[in-house]
C-alpha cells in the first residue's frame, strides 16, 4: 500500500492477483482481515469457555468495534480520499485492542499481543516512517498504561512492570520499517530500471522501424549474416535479387546452387569466392563484380562486405551489399564499342592521307619551302592523330604492344625536354633537369618517348601561371626511375584516385580552357605497366604534382 491504485487493463482472477494488483479498498480490507478473524476466534473461545466475559461491556466494545472497522474498510471509497487516510484504521485498532485486553483479560490472556498486527500495518505501509515508529511504542504503551491510569494504579512499579511489552512492539516496528524501507528502495530502483528498460525498448523499436524503412528505401540489396553464416536480415530488393539467383525448380537453394557467374557471364563463381561465403569467412572486400541469373534477365552486381565485431572484437557476422550496375556495364560497353568503331573509321582515311602526303613530299622539289614546311606540319599532325587512334584501340583492348631494346634513357629525356622548351617558354615555365650523362635501360624507345612527352606536356599544361617543372632520372636498386614534378594546380585526394581512369579530367581543368580528352595518363600507365613498371603520384591542391615512373633496368 505504498502507492495509489492503478487499474490494469486486464486483471487476473482475484485469488491469483498479487497484493499490489488489487484496488486500494481491497488492499485495506485484506490488511484488516487478520485482526478481524483473530477477534472472531477470540469471541468464539469466550463463548465456549468463558460465556460470562461476553457480559463485560469493554469486551463487547472490542468485538463491536472490530466488526465496525471491518465494515468501514469495505464501505469507504479510499481511492477518493487522501492516500494516507487509511492509516486511521490501525490506530483505531489499537484503541479497540485496549478495550478487548481490559474486558477479557480474566478469560483470555495475551489479547494485548494482537497489537502487533496494527504495528506491522503502520510500519509496512512505508508512509511517515518516523511517526509510524513512534506509534509502535506509544500505541502499545497506551494499551497497557491506559487501564492503570483509569484504575489509579500509577506507582512506579505498576508503570514499569509492563514496559517490556511496548519496547518489544517498538523493536518489531523498527524491524518491519527497516525491511519495508529497503523493499521500497528496491521497488523504486526496479521501477526506475523498468522505465529505463521501457525507454530503451521504445528507442530500440524506433531505431528498428527506422532501419527497416531505410533498408526498404535503399536502391541496394542488403543482407546480413551471423558468425555461423545464417541470414539475419535481408531487405526487399535483396530478396528480389535472391529470387533471380534461384535455379528453376529449387525452392530453398544452398549458396553453391545459386546462379552466380564471373565477369564473362557464363563461368560459375567458385564456392569460396562467392560474396556471401567470403563474408562469412570474415573477409572485407569492395566492388567484386558478379553476374546473377541467366538469359535476358541476367544482371550485373557490384558487391562489398564489411565484418561485424562484438565487444571483444571477435567476428560476429557480416553485412553484404549488392549494387545493380547492369546499366553502367552496358553503358561502358557501348562507349567502348563507340570508341572502337570511330577509331576504326578514322584509321582508314588517316592512312590514305598519310600515303598521299608521302607521295607529295617525295616529289616536293617543285614546291616552295613554305609549302613544303606546311606539308610536313600536316604530315606530323596526321601521324600524331593516327598514333592517338591506335592508342585508343589499344587502351580499349586493355594492353599495349611494346618492343623493348637497349637504349639510353637520358637521351630520350633530353629530347622530350628540347621538344617542350618552346611551349614551356610561352607558358612562363622554367625547367630544372637532373639527368646523368648516360642512363642505360631496356625499353621501347618510341613508347618511352610518348611517356615522357605526356608527363612533361601535362606538367607544363597544368602550370598555367608559370612555375617550375623538375625532370629527374636515375638508377636505383636495379630499376630506372624518372620523376616529373611541377608547381602547378595540383589535385585533390578524390581526383588522384581517378587520375588514371580513361577520359577523366579534374573539375578545375574541365572549367578551364586547358585542352585534353583524358587519355594521356591512362595510355602512359598502360605503357609503363607493359614494361613491367609502375607509375605513382603525389599531389596537393595548389602545390603541384609529381609523377614517378619505375621500371626494371
Amino acid at each position: 500500500m505504498t502507492s495509489p491504485n492503478i487499474e490494469a487493463a486486464e486483471k487476473p482472477p482475484f485469488f491469483k492477483r498479487a497484493f499490489h494488483e488489487h484496488t486500494l479498498r481491497m488492499r485495506v480490507v485484506l490488511t484488516q482481515i487478520p485482526l478481524s478473524v483473530t477477534a472472531a476466534i477470540a469471541a468464539l473461545l469466550v463463548l465456549l469457555f468463558f460465556p460470562d466475559t461476553l457480559d463485560n461491556p469493554l469486551f463487547r466494545i472490542f468485538l463491536i468495534s472490530q466488526a465496525v472497522l471491518l465494515a468501514v474498510c469495505f464501505a469507504v471509497p479510499w481511492h477518493r480520499l487522501p492516500f494516507p487516510s487509511f492509516l486511521v484504521i490501525p490506530v483505531l485498532d489499537m484503541v479497540s485492542i485496549t478495550f478487548g485486553r481490559e474486558g477479557g483479560q480474566e478469560a483470555l490472556t495475551g489479547l494485548s499481543v494482537l497489537v502487533v498486527l496494527p504495528v506491522i500495518w503502520l510500519c509496512a505501509s512505508g508512509l511517515y516512517p518516523r511517526l509510524a515508529i513512534a506509534l509502535c511504542f506509544l500505541g502499545p504503551l497506551g494499551v497497557v498504561w491506559g487501564p492503570l491510569f483509569i484504575r489509579g494504579a500509577t506507582t512506579p512499579q505498576d508503570l514499569s512492570r509492563p514496559l517490556l511489552y511496548p519496547i518489544l512492539m517498538l523493536g518489531i516496528g523498527v524491524s518491519v520499517s527497516v525491511v519495508t524501507m529497503s523493499m521500497v528502495r528496491q521497488q523504486k530502483s526496479l521501477e526506475e530500471k523498468d522505465e529505463a528498460l521501457n525507454a530503451a525498448f521504445e528507442a530500440s523499436s524506433h531505431h528498428e522501424r527506422l532501419l527497416n524503412t531505410v533498408l526498404e528505401a535503399l536502391p541496394l540489396g542488403v543482407v546480413a549474416v551471423d558468425g555461423d553464416g545464417n541470414h539475419i536480415l535481408m531487405n526487399p530488393r535483396q530478396r528480389r535479387t535472391h529470387r533471380l539467383a534461384t535455379p528453376p525448380g529449387v525452392a530453398d537453394p544452398a549458396e553453391s546452387q545459386l546462379l552466380v557467374f564471373e565477369e564473362d557471364r557464363t563461368t560459375p563463381v567458385p564456392g569460396g569466392q562467392r560474396p556471401v561465403r567470403r563474408a562469412v569467412l570474415g573477409e572485407e572486400f569492395t566492388d567484386q563484380l558478379i553476374w546473377i541469373g541467366t538469359g535476358p534477365g541476367q544482371r550485373a552486381f557490384s558487391t562489398s562486405a564489411r565484418p561485424m565485431r562484438d565487444d571483444e572484437e571477435s567476428f560476429a557476422g557480416s553485412v553484404i551489399v549488392f549494387s545493380d550496375v547492369t546499366d553502367l556495364i552496358n553503358a561502358l560497353a557501348a562507349k567502348d564499342d563507340f570508341v572502337s568503331s570511330v577509331s576504326h573509321e578514322f584509321r582508314t582515311p588517316l592512312t590514305s592521307i598519310l600515303g598521299y602526303l608521302d607521295l607529295i613530299l617525295d616529289n616536293a622539289e617543285e614546291l616552295d619551302p613554305m609549302s613544303r614546311g606546311q606539308l610536313h606540319v600536316v604530315r606530323r599532325n596526321a601521324e600524331r592523330l593516327l598514333t592517338l587512334v591506335s592508342d585508343l584501340l589499344a587502351v580499349r583492348a586493355g594492353h599495349l604492344v611494346v618492343q623493348p631494346e637497349a637504349l639510353d634513357l637520358a637521351v630520350l629525356v633530353r629530347g622530350s625536354i628540347d621538344s617542350a622548351t618552346p611551349r614551356a617558354a610561352q607558358a612562363g615555365v622554367r625547367f630544372s633537369v637532373d639527368v646523368p650523362e648516360t642512363l642505360r635501360a631496356h625499353a621501347d624507345s618510341s613508347r618511352m618517348s610518348q611517356v615522357l612527352d605526356n608527363l612533361i606536356s601535362n606538367a607544363i599544361k597544368y602550370s598555367p601561371n608559370g612555375g617550375e617543372v623538375e625532370v629527374a632520372a636515375w638508377r636505383e636498386n636495379g630499376e630506372v626511375v624518372c620523376r616529373v614534378s611541377d608547381t602547378g594546380m595540383g589535385m585533390t585526394d578524390e581526383e588522384q584516385e581517378e587520375v588514371f581512369a580513361k577520359f577523366f579530367r579534374a573539375r578545375g581543368v574541365r572549367n578551364s580552357t586547358i585542352p585534353g580528352i583524358g587519355l594521356g595518363l591512362p595510355i602512359t600507365k598502360a605503357i609503363v605497366e607493359a614494361h613491367g613498371g609502375t607509375i605513382t603520384l603525389q599531389s596537393a591542391p595548389g602545390r603541384g604534382t609529381a609523377f614517378t615512373v619505375r621500371m626494371p633496368a
